[in-house]
């Protein structure tokens, strides 16, 4: 087995030395589009193995194997003028657009629309080719390997400002792709999907329903993410290669709040989403008006949670990560709490500890599972505590699947309404008119240990906005009731 932790090291220390690559995004953004023609060689010398028929979008000239594979290859000047003259032009544009040859080339299309070479050095190049030609992508420990250290390089990118909105733990991934329980032939979709993490677990999870060829078809047909930015979106294509999905393309290069929301109709409805979408952030001008007037806001996460609930089909499921402003929050996330409850079935909000997704934020976060369909009657609060000993979570210390064993045996089933669950001191119920009657609070404490005070830096400041945020939608609904007023006076 390759110790590709080093191997990835040694070629960011290559990197360094290069002028033309400036900094962790530029490195991480040249490692990826090098990595992806390695991953999607190495998965074509399998396929020519079992399909008679076999063809590569990509021209034998340009396939990795003959130009990158020889560690006495191209090297300097030439190869530099091979990357950009000849491989780069002709992967964003000259490949073929029919047939099952012209999807996968669609995808690797879709990989190299936005990707620059940033290396000035074909020496250092070279270098770098032939340390990723270390890594035997076919090996499947190699592979496995591979996926604990993708989501180290990911880490990485937190340096560069960008990596926080499209990484989420892979304990919290696993544990709502294992409660959702996707089928085989069930559509898993998630609208905001980054590199992919929801999908690589739904991919897994289904795996032990693959039986036939058949079978293999429907899972690729079944998984569906998209992502607007192209380095996540690069990186989800590559992941879900080597998770077996020769030609994802049910995954996106787009923004999914760009589609008019009248526009969404029964052909885009699906069975479950996974997804923890950007929050704490506003989107571009215009995005809003996309959406009826009283949807309309600049906050991501409220969006994209009211497209959540209209593309679920009837029995549809969800699972979606959010923060606490959501669950205190007024103005539209009242709204869009209120259709929740009213078409959806919340039957359980999962508050995660703190440090969750630390190194990018310790705003706490909470996990609200719903089925669509019927009203919500009851809802159900887990409070998911740290480990023993453990005080917080951090990039030595991340939190573990293996510590929600209580929740999962706590559990229950949706065909009996829950029936078999117990009040625990994790574990409390409230009705639904009791959130009505709070003005759609959902912002519930354990009422089972003393209220604490949150004393976290990150937590107060955004409990801050929120407030502000609050009074100026007061202040302008003053405005609003003393101008009707002097508009009927005069």
């Amino acid at each position: 087995m390759t110790n590709i932790s080093g191997v990835i090291k040694s070629i960011q220390d290559v990197m360094r030395k290069d002028v033309g690559v400036d900094g962790d995004a530029q490195r991480i953004s040249q490692l990826v589009w090098m990595i992806f023609l390695k991953i999607f060689d190495d998965r074509e010398a399998e396929l020519e193995l079992i399909e008679d028929d076999f063809v590569s979008p990509i021209p034998e000239h340009l396939r990795w194997r003959t130009w990158a594979a020889n560690p006495e290859g191209m090297t300097g000047e030439a190869l530099l003028d091979f990357v950009n003259m000849q491989l780069f032009p002709k992967l964003k544009e000259g490949m073929p657009t029919q047939g099952a040859v012209g999807k996968r080339a669609q995808v690797v299309r879709g990989v190299f629309e936005d990707a620059i070479n940033f290396m000035k050095s074909g020496t250092l190049m070279r270098q770098v080719i032939n340390k990723i030609n270390e890594i035997d992508f076919n090996n499947t420990e190699d592979r496995h390997t591979f996926g604990d250290i993708y989501e180290k390089v990911l880490k990485d990118l937190q340096s560069a400002g960008n990596a926080g909105e499209f990484y989420t733990p892979r304990a919290v991934t696993r544990l709502i792709i294992d409660r959702l329980n996707p089928q085989l032939d069930e559509i898993v979709f998630d609208p905001a999907c980054g590199t992919g993490g929801f999908l690589t677990c739904a991919i897994d999870h289904k795996q032990k329903f693959v039986r036939t060829t058949e079978d293999r078809e429907t899972l690729a047909r079944t998984i569906r993410g998209v992502e607007k930015k192209s380095l996540p979106f690069n990186l989800c294509i590559t992941n879900m290669i080597l998770h077996g999905i020769d030609t994802p393309t049910g995954i996106r290069h787009n923004n999914t709040l760009t589609r008019a929301y009248r526009d969404y109709g029964d052909k885009d409805r699906v069975h479950v989403i996974a997804t923890n979408p950007p929050f704490g952030g506003m989107e571009e001008d215009g995005i809003e008006n996309n959406f009826p007037a009283h949807l309309r806001t600049r906050e991501t996460a409220d969006l994209f949670m009211a497209l959540i609930i209209k593309l679920l089909r009837v029995n549809g499921r969800a699972g979606v990560v959010l923060p606490d402003g959501f669950l205190f929050g007024e103005g539209v996330k009242s709204t869009i709490k209120r259709e929740l409850l009213e078409t959806c079935n919340l039957h359980t909000i999962v508050r995660l500890p703190g440090g969750v997704f630390n190194p990018y934020t310790g705003i706490k976060t909470n996990i609200l599972f719903f089925t669509k369909g019927q009203p919500t009657k009851d809802i159900w609060f887990y409070e998911q505590p740290y480990p023993e000993g453990v005080m917080n979570y951090n990039k030595s210390r991340p939190m573990q699947f293996e510590e929600f064993a209580p929740l999962r045996d706590w559990w229950g089933d949706e065909e009996t309404r829950f029936r078999s669950r117990k009040s625990t001191e994790r574990a409390w119920k409230v009705t639904a008119d009791h959130v009505v009657g709070r003005n759609y609070n959902l912002d519930e404490r354990n009422p089972h240990k003393p209220e604490a005070v949150s004393h976290d830096a990150e937590e107060l400041l955004a409990t801050y906005a929120d407030s502000q945020k609050r009074v100026q939608e007061l202040r302008d609904q003053l405005k609003e009731i003393l101008s009707e007023a002097l508009v009927v006076r005069g």
